[in-house]
């Protein structure tokens, strides 16, 4: 006979203990030692992704106004809802974003297309154009000028400062009262004198600079872009060009990261973007591909984790940092080409100049909500993100994450391009394959984008 050794368990684990109980029952709390626990996961995980797409509506509200192609805005400091925007047509308006409402409106501030606009000290409005002048405007003063009558034709500017060549850009310094502008050369003005102080253009230079920003943390630092694709950084306080390079294409913005004081973003006319550490200028940090068509337009925002550009290909892209693809697209049928794109103070929205005359805001984010949010919603919602993050190399959840539909001639123009740009990368890796040793190869693409460095 055959001896059988059995498990013996206490009675009053799996008894009740008095007639009438209910049974005891032993459960492991652990959700990860579920059978079911990963498809259960991946399921919450798909249908978070969905609802993400489903809630993605971007489009807030469009700031009405100019009557011609909005050119330039520039946010005031300190502030997280007022922007200055000018236009083609020589208008130049201050929104409050968050009220929707024009708090201060020029219809002839210039002859000619506003080409820059920046807040200077006490939160005057400064704005230089191609009539080849600089004005000072007092945006309080003129908020009580209309209880007297005084419409959008008649404000007068508090400064004028002349100019010898038509202006492209302007930046205001962060402490002192100096101000520079961009023209056929780069001249630093002091808000007090009427004639600019400095130029600090290199003599042999015979560029246009197109664009100028002063550095945020250094702030004697100034940058420049030229039309001889070239980018240059100043020093104000020795009066004159430190570094220059000199790029495969030109540039047509430029914005100084807030947290990382010695990166630089560069739109460019090659459908890319590309950041610079200013310590090493040889090879771009990284380069952001999604454009069809050339990038007008650039600028961080105030986190630092993000970045918004406007092109030519009718789109807004707002970009991961260090992330050089797959950004979220924003477009509207009626939305012309985007010229200018600016974050707010709060990070939550951004705005967009476009040929149409209208400035558009749009959520930083697609799908967040707006108004009030209970805590239990906002648990929900962080869930829901740690979900996507944890589940994001699934291929269908990466699927829907990424899908994004475009207007037509878009999607043509990124297929071919796509095409284009595979076939260059077949050609020149047979080329590195089949050259000889000792023969000139094929660069990397990083180290195309600079032709040569000055310093």
């Amino acid at each position: 006979m055959v001896k059988i050794n059995v498990l013996q368990h206490a009675p009053s684990s799996h008894l009740p203990a008095r007639p009438g109980d209910p049974t005891p029952t032993s459960r492991n709390l652990d959700p990860l030692m579920h059978p079911f626990a990963r498809a259960r996961e991946r399921t919450r995980a798909l249908n978070a992704a969905k609802m993400e797409r489903m809630f993605a509506k971007p489009f807030v509200a469009s700031l009405e106004g100019h009557v011609d192609a909005v050119e330039t805005m520039a946010r005031k400091p300190d502030t997280l809802d007022i922007v200055a925007s000018g236009s083609w047509d020589g208008g130049l308006i201050l929104h409050d974003v968050s009220r929707r409402k024009r708090l201060f409106q020029v219809d002839n501030a210039h002859k000619g297309k506003v080409s820059g606009v920046c807040f200077g000290q006490q939160g005057r409005l400064l704005s230089c154009g191609v009539d080849r002048n600089i004005k000072l405007w007092d945006t309080e003063a003129s908020l009580d000028d209309d209880d007297f009558g005084a419409g959008p034709s008649q404000r007068k500017p508090v400064s004028i400062f002349p100019g010898k060549f038509a202006f492209n850009s302007i930046d205001h310094h962060r402490y002192d009262p100096f101000f520079a502008t961009a023209s056929n050369l780069v001249q630093v003005w002091d808000e007090t004198k009427s004639a600019a102080i400095s130029n600090l253009t290199l003599p042999t230079s015979t560029e246009t600079v197109t664009a100028i920003r002063f550095n945020l943390a250094e702030a004697s630092v100034l940058a420049s872009i030229g039309s001889d694709r070239s980018f240059t950084l100043y020093d104000i306080r020795t009066g004159k060009a430190e570094r220059r390079i000199i790029m495969q294409m030109r540039s047509n913005a430029l914005s100084w990261s807030p947290t990382f004081p010695t990166c630089v973003l560069l739109a460019s006319e090659d459908h890319n973007l590309y950041t610079f550490d200013i310590r090493s200028l040889n090879t771009p940090t990284q380069i952001y591909k999604a454009h069809v068509a050339a990038v007008m337009s650039c600028d961080w925002s105030p986190t630092g984790l993000e970045f918004v550009s406007g092109g030519w290909d009718r789109t807004v892209r707002i970009w991961k940092e260090g992330r050089g693809s797959a950004p979220e697209i924003y477009h509207t049928k009626r939305m012309q080409r985007v010229m200018s794109t600016l974050y707010t103070g709060d990070s939550r929205f951004v705005l967009s100049g476009s040929d149409d005359g209208n400035v558009r805001v749009w959520k930083a984010h697609a799908s967040d909500k707006l108004g009030i949010i209970t805590a239990r919603e906002r648990a929900a919602i962080e869930y829901r993100e740690s979900l996507k993050s944890r589940w994001k190399a699934d291929s269908e959840v990466s699927k829907i994450s990424r899908t994004r539909h475009l207007p037509k001639p878009v999607h043509k123009a990124s297929q071919l391009k796509r095409t284009m740009l595979e076939a260059q990368r077949v050609k020149e890796e047979r080329r590195r394959k089949h050259t000889r040793a000792g023969e000139h190869k094929p660069k990397a693409e990083r180290k195309k984008v600079v032709i040569t460095e000055h310093s």
